[in-house]
């Protein structure tokens, strides 16, 4: 009799040990699986969502003075940009909750639109040099620079920032569809975008 008890005790004592062990892995499954996920969301990073082409003709000038500025040497340029601007979402300024009990993600707060980057193609025309104010590869550096300026102060009118607010929606399809890709859910339900802000390129 105090064999069979002692078998019986045995065996509670080995199937609550393995129960337990069983909850850890599983806690431990859920805890890495929301890890993951989440660094796979950041992962992504830039999303693009629309895209807009510019053409723009920018006049270039620079003069410089010698002799007590009464000589003055001027170079010019008649510069034809051709641009493509790319707005979207830095998905690395995401915030995100992992309820790891109900394998659920939270979506916290979304990024605002922002220029992502700006492709610059430039043509010079009616480039002519001064006297002693000849362009130089600097110049054309500098010119580069400002083409992209020029661009992206013409952004905030071209519409493309109203346009990438109304793809937000998309953007947030898409996440929850990296987040299902393992069963677990994504909650947006308190997800908004605010009236957009223009956000400039980073230099």
């Amino acid at each position: 009799m105090d064999a069979i008890l002692g078998i019986l005790i045995g065996a509670l004592l080995g199937w609550g040990l393995l129960a337990y062990y069983q909850a850890i892995k599983q806690k431990q499954l859920v805890d890495s699986q929301s890890t993951i996920l989440l660094d796979k969301i950041r992962t992504v990073c830039k999303l693009i969502t629309v895209e807009g082409d510019f053409a723009e003709i920018y006049h270039y000038q620079d003069v410089k003075q010698r002799l007590l500025k009464m000589v003055s040497s001027r170079k010019k340029a008649l510069v034809v940009i051709n641009a493509k601007a790319h707005v979207g979402f830095d998905l690395s300024k995401i915030k995100l909750r992992a309820d790891n009990s109900k394998k659920k993600i939270v979506l916290e707060a979304f990024p605002q639109p922002e220029v992502l980057s700006i492709e610059t193609n430039l043509n010079y025309y009616d480039k002519s040099d001064g006297l002693f104010n000849k362009f130089d590869a600097s110049d054309l550096t500098g010119l580069q620079k400002e083409a992209k300026l020029h661009i992206q102060e013409k952004i905030p009118e071209s519409g493309l920032i109203e346009a990438a607010q109304k793809e937000a929606l998309e953007a947030v399809l898409l996440i929850e569809t990296i987040v299902e890709t393992i069963g677990w859910k994504l909650d947006y339900s308190d997800f908004k975008i605010e009236e957009h802000k223009t956000v400039t390129l980073k230099k």
